[in-house]
């Protein structure tokens, strides 16, 4: 059998033929380390700003609009994010997806690492969130390239049958990464009092990201191109056709594709945020809570939502990725109600169970994600069109979340409107997964050409799909 990391497997990965178990496990794992030492980067933003941040670098306003200025640098790393997503998605298509992996992990490891190091608002006054700003800025540029690398490159080394499972684990980097955050800065909250974490503690998390980048830029070098990618690449040296930017063939052919991608990101995308980020600026500011009750809640979500996320991307590969998304996004939509009437509690019990099933929830739509978009698109324009769904949303949906449900509970007091907010994006994710078709079973392996990859008529838009 060949081996589906040497760059040759292409045929054995699509035809359903098992690929070497070894292969697989070896790109997957690079694949999810790499993520999770990224979103880990990027999640530790997303803490200090709801606990110390506002204070740090916004410190002469009321508590609650520090925390609002603190969430808009936060909002700003996901505007950079598409971006990224266009940079790192023109020249993954290009260039192939493991260089861009290793460039995306390099650009986010320095960028936390420097905000380690930044001095505060005390220090240098306003130029200290200016280079906050910038920073978060280069974090969200790396990120948007991060994502549809990682999941393209083990979509395209394993089998359409199990796709949804092993696409699912770089997805599951995202809670690995949060987990490790939110650990990291748990234990510093218990061990330190808030004078000496607001003063010092806070920077060490940043600065261990050096180390931890360098742990998964070491894993990531040793993964091999993807076979489809090398495949597609050979196949058009043998066939030459006009150049085109994959962006173009993207929008030229694939923007329906985009706009599903786009509308299914909404709800979990800004009810991650809300549950994972928010949750920590409603307890302690509103309900006046310790820090400490969010953090070990979002810690304990973390971990369920973890482990739940191979099994929802399990479950799609035998009943259908849109069956397990909409059935996440439905359940969400309503659960947003209930999350807030249990952190209302304010008990450990009410406030662990809020965010453990709100992300048990979010899992089922974001484990088949990875999937579900890489199927949407042709394989010379699939780092474009999956990245470009994904990171436009972003912006609206999870950049603006902790922003738009902060500025809601100062202006109404309470969490309804926050509650009808998050339901509203989830009725967007159920429209857009409806109307899209089903993409399970689908065949990543191309007719050929630069524009038959992005054209619908194109064997990965016209393949035979179970259903």
């Amino acid at each position: 059998m060949t081996d589906p990391t040497s760059g040759h497997g292409a045929g054995a990965a699509e035809s359903g033929e098992q690929p070497k178990q070894t292969s697989i496990l070896r790109v997957v794992s690079a694949s999810m380390i790499g993520t999770t030492v990224e979103w880990y980067d990027f999640f530790l933003y997303g803490s200090a700003a709801a606990l110390v941040f506002n204070k740090l670098f916004f410190p002469d306003y009321d508590p609650l609009v520090g925390v609002m200025l603190a969430f808009a640098t936060y909002a700003i790393g996901f505007v950079a994010r598409p971006l990224g997503g266009l940079v790192f998605g023109h020249f993954g298509d290009k260039l192939g997806r493991k260089k861009l992996l290793v460039l995306s992990l390099l650009l986010m490891g320095a960028a936390t690492f420097l905000m380690g190091l930044l001095p505060t608002y005390a220090s240098i006054g306003v130029a200290a969130p200016l280079l906050l700003i910038f920073l978060r800025l280069v974090q969200g540029f790396a990120v948007g390239g991060e994502w549809g690398g990682a999941v393209l490159i083990v979509s395209e080394h394993g089998d359409a049958k199990r796709r949804g499972f092993w696409a699912s684990w770089p997805q599951a980097g995202v809670p690995a990464g949060n987990l490790l955050a939110t650990a990291v800065l748990a234990v510093l909250a218990t061990v330190q009092s808030d004078a000496a974490f607001e003063a010092w503690g806070w920077r060490i998390p940043f600065l261990l990201s050096g180390v931890l980048v360098g742990i998964g830029l070491w894993i990531r070098l040793a993964v091999e191109e993807s076979p489809v990618f090398v495949e597609a690449v050979k196949k058009a040296g043998e066939n030459p056709a006009p150049e085109r930017a994959p962006i173009l063939s993207v929008l030229r052919y694939s923007w329906r594709e985009v706009l599903i991608a786009m509308g299914a990101r909404f709800g979990e995308n800004a009810s991650y945020y809300v549950i994972t980020a928010f949750v920590l600026t409603y307890l302690t500011t509103h309900l006046e809570l310790p820090k400490s009750l969010g953090l070990n809640a979002v810690l304990v979500g973390s971990a369920v939502h973890f482990a739940v996320i191979p099994f929802w991307g399990w479950l799609s590969d035998i009943v259908g990725r849109r069956v397990v998304y909409l059935f996440g996004a439905v359940g969400m939509g309503v659960w947003a109600f209930a999350f807030f009437a249990l952190l209302d509690t304010a008990s450990a019990w009410g406030t662990i169970a809020a965010v453990t099933v709100g992300l048990v929830l979010h899992g089922a739509m974001y484990s088949p994600q990875a999937a579900f978009f890489s199927e949407l698109f042709g394989t010379k324009v699939r780092y474009s069109g999956a990245s470009i769904g994904y990171q436009l949303a972003s912006i609206a949906a999870g950049g603006l979340a902790p922003l738009i449900a902060t500025a809601l509970l100062s202006s109404t007091g309470a969490s309804v409107a926050i509650s009808l907010y998050v339901a509203a994006t989830c009725a967007i994710t159920i429209v857009a997964v409806y109307l899209a078709t089903e993409t399970r079973g689908r065949s990543l392996v191309d007719a050929g050409g630069p524009d038959d990859a992005g054209d619908p008529r194109s064997t990965a838009a016209g393949a035979t799909i179970e259903r």
